[in-house]
């Protein structure tokens, strides 16, 4: 075969593949604003993704499961889903993909494999929206905000209806608050339009309405004027942490729920998918989402501890510079974070070892930790250095968490990375709370010591993990299939 042939053919197949890509779009597109459908690959969003960036996903998952996951086959499956009458879903094409490639699967026709596989799914209950209001507006609440309307879709899950800050509200602050909800220096763009109703003190997001209200005393607040009832409201502002503060929100008209985006003191303090289900919505009223930190390392640390056994260890995480640090040398209450956080590494304490115990009895006591803030605004990483109970080896270190990751409780929380040039920048707007660093794992000649490199957006990946815990408090969590 000539060269000029054999590129003519390339040619031909990547345009083809190019083609069938925006076909996938569209379908994906259709399912979410049709039906309430999402697709993901393997975790991995693909709501608002360009062709290219479907084209990567899939390079990924094939090298992920160590089978081709091709384009053509998603597209095959993604035509019978949209045959099929289902209830509002998120479901994994890539897992799908996958098996029906695998040895165990027996059916020959992807139709009637996909009916096979979602059959269960005609039983779902039906789900009743929940209202929901954002109490602060920094840079957990504008992600928040960010993820809650761009997966609105049909409005059968979670309803943004209000966003509470302090201080008046202005035209000129309605359009700075706007503003700060549209452009982000870390994050990017909002991929969706934003504009200031200032009659109705409002923002107008997608076309939906979110009441903007100014208050300095939770209770006061009669959200129910608005048309807004048995909502669950989200404190992201780091003005309550207790069980009596956070009460406060009960008090006001039209408040069910409510859930704190910090570790919270004499409350449930949960990492969904570890002990999530221990807590009941019916019984209980307030939560807290605990911190990023505790999010990242905990679904890592239940899997090696149900595994192997954990005897001790430390942690210390390399973390991004926040708010609550100086631009430039100045007095602060805590010692060195007055120093210029964009020009000095700074060690810091970190209450996420302890933390930890609270989703995993077994490990109290058992963790020691600190933390370092890095020049850094965003990506953080977690270093464990884990004495083991029984030992093991690189490779089935490796193959225990790929596991974890593909399949079970914890393929939401856990993303195995296969890249042997990850950095901080790669990781920023990974949905994942936590990331394993497949490539950077060290265990000892012995197989009784581990170090395992977990890197973490410490907003996006955190911010995805309150929405879980939100969905899961407001009982409003959709069949899915993973």
């Amino acid at each position: 075969m000539s060269q000029t042939k054999s590129y003519e053919q390339e040619l031909a197949f990547q345009a083809d593949r190019r083609k069938a890509t925006t076909e996938f779009i569209k379908i994906t597109s259709d399912l979410w604003y049709d039906k309430a459908i999402e697709v993901v690959l393997f975790k991995n969003q693909i709501i608002d993704r360009s062709v290219s960036d479907i084209i990567h996903l899939h390079e990924y998952a094939g090298e992920f499961v160590q089978k081709p996951i091709s384009i053509f086959d998603s597209i095959e499956i993604l035509r019978a889903i949209k045959e099929i009458k289902l209830p509002p879903a998120k479901l994994d094409i890539g897992k799908l993909t996958y098996e029906y490639h695998s040895e165990e699967n027996t059916h020959n026709d992807i139709k009637t494999f996909v009916f096979d596989k979602l059959k269960s799914a005609q039983s779902a209950k039906e789900i009743e929206p929940k209202d929901v209001v954002l109490y602060g507006f920094g840079r957990i609440g504008r992600l928040l905000a960010r993820e809650l309307m761009a997966k609105t879709g049909k409005g059968n899950q979670l309803r943004l209806r209000a966003i509470v800050t302090r201080g008046s509200i202005t035209e000129e602050i309605l359009e700075k608050r706007a503003n700060l909800l549209r452009t982000d220096s870390v994050h990017g763009r909002f991929l969706g339009t934003v504009d200031t109703d200032v009659a109705n003190s409002a923002l107008i997001i997608n076309g939906t309405t979110v009441h903007v209200i100014s208050a300095n005393t939770p209770e006061d607040i009669d959200y129910s004027g608005l048309g807004i009832n048995n909502a669950l409201l989200i404190d992201n502002s780091g003005a309550y942490r207790n069980q009596e503060q956070l009460s406060r929100h009960l008090k006001s008209k039209g408040i069910s729920k409510v859930l704190l985006t910090a570790p919270g003191i004499g409350l449930p303090n949960i990492v969904h998918g570890v002990n999530h289900l221990e807590y009941d919505p019916d019984s209980t009223d307030i939560f807290s989402a605990a911190s990023c930190t505790t999010n990242a390392i905990t679904p890592i640390l239940k899997v090696v501890e149900d595994s192997l056994g954990i005897k001790k260890g430390h942690l210390e995480t390399i973390h991004a510079y926040t708010n609550d640090q100086n631009l430039v040398d100045n007095m602060h209450k805590k010692y060195r974070r007055g120093r210029a956080a964009a020009l000095n590494m700074v060690i810091t304490e970190t209450g996420a070892g302890k933390a930890v115990a609270k989703a995993l009895p077994s490990l109290e006591g058992k963790l020691t930790s600190n933390a370092i803030r890095v020049p850094v605004p965003n990506g953080s990483l977690a270093i464990l250095n884990l004495d083991i109970k029984n030992s093991t080896s690189l490779d089935a270190l490796n193959t225990i968490l790929k596991k974890y990751a593909l399949e079970g409780d914890l393929v939401e929380q856990i993303k195995y990375s296969l890249s042997k040039e990850m950095v901080s920048t790669d990781i920023i707007g990974t949905s994942a709370p936590a990331i394993y660093d497949s490539k950077a794992t060290i265990v000892s000649d012995n197989g009784k010591n581990i170090i395992l490199y977990i890197w973490y957006d410490n907003e996006y990946g955190y911010s995805h993990q309150v929405i879980r815990l939100a969905k899961y408090i407001a009982k409003v969590r959709r069949f899915t299939y993973y």
